[in-house]
């Protein structure tokens, strides 16, 4: 499954680990670009996750309008596969108004999917799911990584040893179709003709970001997050295990069910934003097609727009405005 390549030439991306301050330059570009934006999170699709996932207010997409956020109940699920048809169609959409379409956001798989499409595989076995839930309930939180290091090494290797959701769905592959997941999951890069021509990434210095993120936390403390989490597990329809597994909605479920007090739950929102954060990091710069965007913290989110503009105005081919990273990857200085 692959995004149409028309389309996709025509669309614009930046990304960028978590509290680098993308959503605003992004409105930025977006009101000077004569753009729509498209989200690019896997959690701010969910209706009622406002403020742990730091939702662009409804003001803010009264400016600029903004599409899949607030399109599923967090009892449901959305696979990539659907992200991918929903993309494409919101797309088609802003294309046909004389639009451009600009993906916002720090979700790596889907800016992975977008940019060279994804292996659908079988579909669900839910029975075979709901096994293994039990199973590594009572194994304790290693058992599905372990599991999956029997059957499918490299995928062990690329997925966290507590991204059960995911885990589960290699293990499910490889229950279905008698095969690795990575011996089947192996897109590549699209020939660079064939690439969107504008995949930037915002690069923050490792300190300033981390000290964003913890202010950033604290932040969303204020702002209700305790009483939003209660206000979902009392819903009718409770949220599903990757709602609840969601950074932030997790560790205050914890909190909730006594499990940790508020103190330990916020460092510990904390620290796994910075780690995630680094996975981020990790992941993008990785990315062959996107262009590292160095910041110092001390810009303003209109300068890095400019930053951005700039490069866009001053070649389509990445030189001589880009050099090389030490990992090889392009970097805009």
């Amino acid at each position: 499954m692959h995004l149409d390549l028309d389309t996709l030439q025509v669309c614009r991306f930046l990304t960028g680990p978590t509290a680098c301050g993308k959503s605003q330059v992004g409105l930025i570009l977006a009101q000077q670009l004569d753009a729509e934006i498209v989200a690019l999170d896997s959690m701010s699709l969910y209706r009622g996750m406002d403020v742990g996932t730091d939702k662009p207010s409804i003001e803010t997409r009264q400016r600029v309008p903004h599409h899949l956020i607030d399109i599923i109940d967090p009892h449901e699920e959305f696979s990539l596969a659907e992200y991918l048809i929903a993309a494409e169609s919101a797309c088609r959409q802003i294309i046909a108004r004389g639009r451009t379409p600009l993906f916002v956001g720090g979700t790596g798989l889907y800016l992975r999917g977008i940019l060279r499409g994804v292996f659908a595989g079988p579909p669900a076995d839910w029975e075979f799911r709901r096994t293994l839930e039990s199973e590594a309930a009572h194994n304790g939180p290693d058992y599905l990584s372990d599991r999956l290091k029997q059957v499918d090494p490299r995928s062990a290797q690329r997925l966290h040893p507590r991204d059960s959701r995911r885990l589960i769905r290699a293990l499910e592959v490889h229950h279905l179709t008698g095969r690795p997941l990575s011996e089947q999951q192996t897109q590549t890069p699209l020939p660079v003709d064939q690439r969107p021509q504008h995949v930037d990434w915002l690069s923050p210095p490792r300190e300033w970001l981390h000290e964003r993120i913890n202010g950033r936390v604290k932040a969303m403390i204020a702002a209700g997050l305790l009483d939003e989490v209660r206000r979902l597990l009392s819903a009718e329809k409770p949220p599903s295990r990757t709602a609840r597994q969601a950074l932030g909605y997790k560790e205050i479920i914890d909190h909730l069910e006594g499990r940790s007090t508020l103190e330990e739950a916020v460092e510990m929102i904390q620290r796994r934003t910075r780690q995630f954060a680094k996975r981020q990091h990790t992941w993008f710069r990785n990315l062959e097609e996107c262009v590292a965007v160095e910041m110092t913290g001390t810009e303003t989110p209109e300068q890095l727009a400019e930053k951005l503009l700039t490069h866009s105005q001053e070649t389509t081919r990445r030189a001589p405005f880009i050099s090389k990273c030490p990992t090889g990857r392009d970097r805009v200085d």
